[in-house]
């Protein structure tokens, strides 16, 4: 698995064998199965998650129970509650594993010790969160925007291998729209084929 972590961090530039051996003694590696919890509700995010193998995703409940999924995050990608870090205050996500995962937990002050230390990390940091906000915003726009076919289509434009890996429902929920939708909109795009 420590190759895999070692590679997300010289996308952009190499880095020596001293910094990923920094690097590698600030993650603690943790394997999560199937529907097992990371976080859960009312509990304080202590780590920052990275995903080295499998697939996450955050969501919150309503007050009728109903799952709202917020983030999916597979392999390379990171999750974690950032307000609840650094506000030590109680998550309002669960983050669980839709599939066998193995993931790096990284602390805040560890993170801030390899900001500092490693360049390469800290590239990675600086791209990774301006990727994220321009993700955050696009998807903020199409919810309020967009019909649901276009969300559907641009979800599969712009994440192929997350739509093969997770159950409808939750597709569904991440879009805002009820199964029964996707299922006809996934019916109807494949008769235009």
């Amino acid at each position: 698995m420590l190759h895999l972590l070692r590679a997300y961090f010289e996308r952009d530039e190499p880095i020596t064998d001293e910094q990923f051996d920094l690097i590698q003694s600030k993650f603690i590696l943790k394997q999560l199965k199937k529907g097992e919890f990371l976080l859960r509700e009312g509990e304080i995010a202590r780590y920052g998650a990275f995903v080295a193998k499998g697939c996450l995703r955050s969501y919150v409940l309503d007050n009728k129970g109903k799952q709202h999924i917020v983030q999916f995050a597979p392999e390379n990608w990171w999750l974690t509650d950032a307000d609840s870090i650094l506000q030590n205050k109680p998550t309002i996500y669960f983050m669980d594993a839709i599939e066998d995962t193995a993931v790096f937990l990284l602390d805040p002050s560890s993170h801030i010790f390899l900001l500092q230390h490693v360049p390469a990390y800290a590239t990675q940091f600086q791209t990774g969160i301006q990727k994220h906000a321009a993700a955050k915003d696009k998807r903020i726009v199409a919810s309020l925007s967009s019909m649901a076919e276009e969300r559907y289509k641009e979800f599969i434009q712009t994440y192929p291998s997350i739509v093969q890996r997770v159950p409808q429902h939750m597709l569904a929920s991440y879009l805002g729209i009820m199964p029964e939708t996707l299922s006809r909109i996934r019916k109807q795009m494949a008769k235009k084929k």
